[in-house]
């Protein structure tokens, strides 16, 4: 078994692989984006596969957002949150009015996904009396030190020691490589049952909350089966645990839903949004509670530019675009347009062992023989494509995985979608081609 360090060190390998075979275009800057591409300084056009890290739903230069945080930059950019209170509260109340129904309150003092998910934590620590937060193996929460050490993937704290998150880490329901060796739907949904082990044998015996992403984005696209989330559900109503969907990467339309809740039939008690929340790639979050949670003294989380005027403005926009008529209907076609697209692919391409998603929220799982990860062969094609081909990818794991993240902008046209998917298929290729 190869140790942390030992993961990193082979991974750095591969990206000086990746490199060495497909030089890094990076160098030479982009100086505008429009729609779904990046321009650089010499004119050249990449297509963006992925909505820039998934904080540009609708496109770059979406005319709406643009011209809202446009006025607003020219009234008034910021102020003390004393004095924008009041649009906050705007922006909240329509968030809560399209919101699940149970979710009756909210706060918005966070620029980022990963001080929402701190707060919702606060606020279910703070209610219960309770300490430890239970997560998911490949789970993704955030880059502050707290939020790194209840995410479910080690290779991201390596380097610091990390302060007691009180955090327990359960298995992810990842049907493609089933932690219990079980095939759903005979499995009997073990991923969801261990749970109770875990907190019978794995807590402190005092467990606030679980936090769950709908979608495990960062830790591979993994879509828990059906049933999942009912159980995880009954779970936290037989222990007295509060339920928090961390909704940062699929809510705001990316699942075709506005809440990826509704899209699964998720009740959380407290939901977390940001990345999509800014439209066109402005930073702000919300957190989204039950009337009953709402405890936090505004002294107890905020932030200078939370909620800042701009962010306001960018939310409140993106909000009136993702709810006019026929928008997320749309998406949902396009999603199911994308997914015939891209099925194909684990059948024309011996690397790729699964394709799974929904909405515009996609991975593309890269692997050896016998199934086994391939993240040589992961950096090599998103360096490929972004080279190659002009088509701009993510990878797992900030490069660590072995699934190519496929998350078009919302606003994406059929025939954007067709040519994501050629470019891949193109890369793909490529590299299968260099051995």
């Amino acid at each position: 078994m190869v140790s942390g360090n030992g993961s990193a060190t082979v991974v750095k390998q591969a990206h000086v692989a990746a490199e060495s075979v497909f030089p890094p275009v990076f160098e030479s800057r982009f100086s505008a984006g429009r729609g779904l591409r990046l321009i650089r300084e010499d004119g050249a056009e990449f297509l963006d596969g992925v909505s820039g890290t998934f904080n540009v739903p609708l496109g770059y230069d979406h005319p709406k957002v643009v011209e809202a945080v446009i006025g607003q930059l020219r009234k008034c950019a910021h102020m003390s949150s004393s004095y924008s209170a009041p649009y906050a509260r705007s922006v909240l109340a329509k968030l809560l009015r399209a919101a699940p129904a149970n979710l009756d309150a909210g706060w918005m003092r966070d620029l980022t996904g990963s001080t929402a998910n701190e707060c919702a934590i606060k606020i279910a620590q703070k209610s219960t009396g309770k300490r430890d937060v239970l997560s998911l193996h490949h789970s993704h929460h955030g880059q502050t030190i707290f939020t790194t050490s209840i995410s479910g993937q080690s290779m991201r704290g390596a380097a610091f020691p990390m302060v007691n998150a009180s955090s327990v880490k359960v298995p992810a329901p990842y049907c493609y490589r089933c932690p219990y060796d079980s095939v759903y739907p005979d499995c009997g949904l073990l991923c969801a049952e261990r749970i109770y082990d875990a907190i019978q044998h794995g807590s402190s015996g005092s467990v606030a909350c679980m936090i769950v992403e709908p979608v495990l984005g960062n830790g591979g696209n993994i879509v828990p089966p059906p049933g999942y989330f009912s159980a995880v559900a009954q779970i936290a109503q037989d222990t007295g645990m509060l339920l928090i969907a961390d909704e940062v990467q699929t809510g705001i339309g990316r699942t075709g839903q506005l809440f990826a809740c509704d899209t699964f039939g998720v009740k959380a008690n407290i939901v977390t949004l940001a990345k999509g929340l800014g439209g066109i790639g402005i930073p702000t979050a919300a957190v989204l509670m039950e009337q009953r949670l709402d405890v936090l003294e505004q002294y107890e989380h905020s932030f200078t530019s939370g909620g800042n005027m701009l962010a306001l403005a960018a939310a409140e926009a993106t909000l009136d675009v993702i709810q006019e008529s026929g928008f997320l209907q749309q998406v949902r076609d396009r999603g199911r347009f994308l997914e015939r697209h891209l099925r194909p692919l684990a059948e024309n391409y011996s690397c790729v062992g699964d394709v799974r998603g929904l909405g515009m929220m996609w991975g593309v799982e890269i692997v050896g023989p016998g199934k086994r990860p391939d993240t040589d062969k992961t950096n090599r094609i998103i360096r490929c494509a972004e080279v190659s081909q002009r088509l701009l990818l993510r990878g797992s794991k900030y490069g660590f995985g072995n699934v190519i993240k496929v998350r078009p902008a919302l606003v994406a046209t059929e025939d954007d979608l067709v040519e994501i998917v050629d470019r891949l298929a193109r890369a793909i290729q490529e590299v299968e081609a260099c051995g």
